[in-house]
């Protein structure tokens, strides 16, 4: 009967049911555990808007270099293709994050955002008001429109993998203006992205989130904790240095100074939300990562609705 069973899964609960993190969705409120793809972990947008102007942003992280490009999109007033621009800030970091729990929940790469976003947003802390709602709108147009490249450089090699994560999506555009419409429809993600996020998928805790929800600084090094900590050798701590950290977090600090100081304070702030995070921090060297249990624990049982699995 349990052969049984497991021979009706789809590939998506498969790979779901033998990962190391598997989805808990509380049967009571349909909320716990929200997912990042684990390269988005040590990567990502920049803090600030960087004007819409701007086609490419890059930054370099150790051996990975990541690019985010913008790609055109039809303007339906003027007929004509534009740039919607570079996503940014702590809003872009949430709404990748609900796209990736719709579709790791759903187990389906088409995703209605209408259905539930403004029910993401109040949990998140955030107002439904006219601003937040444009605000909200725009950061998913740019997501949208945004081609990732992912490059590694060693021994004088060069690998690279470029990705986007929305393959189609359709927008309601109100003939009157005064007509309120608060979402897109529908959002298709790629297969490529897709399929990567069912295997690399990494829980965080919903909670966390809201309370960071501010804090585009914090909602990086809350995410990389959670990938990483769990991951280090129980009997040998990572060493991080600060110049390392620079590169990764320090996105418009020209003085290492500085970012140090407003490093160690958002560190802070994580960890009252990732208590069982293990590190030490050394002023002049960097910081030391110590084996830590993920905030999400693994082998969580599944709840999808009314089905277990």
């Amino acid at each position: 009967m349990e052969e049984a069973k497991k021979s009706e899964m789809t590939p998506i609960q498969s790979r779901l049911s033998n990962s190391t993190f598997e989805i808990f969705v509380h049967p009571a409120t349909g909320k716990e555990t929200i997912f990042q793809h684990s390269a988005l972990c040590q990567t990502f947008f920049p803090y600030r808007n960087l004007g819409e102007d701007v086609k490419m942003w890059q930054q370099k992280q150790g051996l990975v270099n990541l690019a985010v490009s913008a790609t055109p999109i039809l303007n339906p007033h003027t007929g004509l293709f534009e740039y919607a621009g570079i996503p940014y800030g702590p809003k872009a970091r949430l709404i990748l994050a609900y796209l990736n729990t719709q579709a790791v929940k759903k187990q389906n790469k088409m995703l209605d955002v209408e259905e539930s976003m403004s029910a993401f947003i109040k949990s998140m802390g955030l107002n439904t008001d006219g601003r937040t709602i444009r605000e909200v709108k725009e950061q998913i147009r740019r997501i949208s429109t945004s081609n990732i490249s992912l490059g590694f450089i060693q021994d004088e090699r060069v690998k690279q993998v470029d990705f986007k994560i929305v393959r189609a999506f359709e927008f309601w555009f109100p003939k009157d203006e005064r007509q309120r419409v608060l979402w897109e429809s529908s959002i298709e993600l790629t297969d490529e992205y897709f399929e990567s996020l069912v295997q690399h998928a990494i829980p965080l805790d919903e909670r966390a989130l809201a309370a960071l929800a501010h804090n585009a600084m914090a909602l990086d090094i809350y995410a990389w904790l959670a990938q990483r900590l769990h991951r280090v050798d129980r009997f040998k701590p990572q060493f991080v240095g600060w110049q390392n950290l620079k590169e990764q977090f320090g996105m418009g600090y020209s003085e290492i100074r500085k970012f140090r100081q407003v490093f160690k304070k958002t560190l802070e702030i994580v960890k009252n939300q990732y208590l069982d995070a293990k590190f030490v921090v050394d002023d002049k060297k960097g910081m030391y990562l110590h084996n830590s249990p993920p905030p999400i624990p693994p082998k969580t049982r599944v709840f999808l609705g009314d089905n277990k699995f």
